[in-house]
């Protein structure tokens, strides 16, 4: 499988972007087209515009698509990653504050979402964190609605500490660094540590991980890199074995 050419896809309907998601019916269970758009333009799938047509134009000039297929060869050989169809898409620009990227992660597939992305290391680094996710979720063998808060802040924070691996600490996510040791601390203790079990289907789950409401940004996904780090800083383990850790040992 791989990369998908959805290049192709795009020349042919992109002003049309359910049409492209039908393509896609039988990976989502058969749902219907506009079901699929409306979900993965929720992660930052591309809407229609002349905006978006030039970030596709200049993804076809950097050749993204070649340099996603050398990411995808490059890890899956050194991470013994699973086989999965790999779509890229352009990113919708106006979708998240400064962000020019984003991705979403399934234990069968991988959306990218591509802004005007110019350093190849920066494409890696979310290439890595996407494909980390896959290769995780592949060796659980667990059914996504039963993942536990504490599952899902893992997951983010090991796929940040890959990336850290492998392109420098630089090319972290702003999340990362959001918060000093003391403020997660004590967000640990006061919010975090008595909703671990709660499941990714409940509203809680999104609250906690994303800082929604009255939570700090991102207050989920910082706490992940800082228990993965703190663990790593004790334990060396390979990068492979990272993908069958039980969640509870970061603890």
């Amino acid at each position: 499988m791989g990369i998908i050419n959805t290049k192709k896809w795009l020349e042919e309907h992109f002003y049309e972007p359910t049409s492209i998601c039908e393509n896609m019916k039988a990976s989502f269970d058969g749902d219907d087209s506009h079901n699929i758009y409306r979900y993965l333009n929720g992660f930052g799938m591309y809407k229609p515009s002349r905006r978006s047509k030039q970030t596709f134009e200049k993804m076809k000039e950097l050749e993204t698509w070649n340099k996603v297929e050398r990411f995808y060869k490059k890890y899956k050989k050194k991470w013994d990653g699973p086989d999965v169809p790999i779509y890229l898409f352009p990113f919708q620009m106006t979708w998240r504050g400064d962000e020019n990227k984003s991705g979403v992660s399934f234990p069968n597939q991988l959306f990218l979402f591509v802004g005007e992305v110019t350093d190849d290391k920066e494409l890696e680094a979310l290439f890595i964190h996407e494909y980390h996710h896959v290769c995780r979720m592949h060796c659980l063998k667990k059914p996504i609605e039963d993942y536990t808060l504490l599952d899902s802040i893992i997951m983010e924070g090991l796929a940040e500490f890959a990336v850290k691996e492998n392109c420098g600490k630089a090319y972290n996510a702003s999340w990362c660094h959001l918060y000093e040791e003391e403020e997660v601390k004590q967000f640990w203790e006061k919010e975090l540590k008595e909703h671990l079990d709660v499941k990714k289907t409940e509203t809680k789950h999104d609250q906690l991980l994303y800082g929604h409401g009255r939570y700090p940004r991102m207050i989920g996904y910082n706490t992940g890199f800082y228990l993965v780090n703190s663990y790593f800083q004790k334990k060396k383990q390979t990068a492979k074995m990272q993908f069958t850790i039980k969640s509870e040992a970061f603890l």
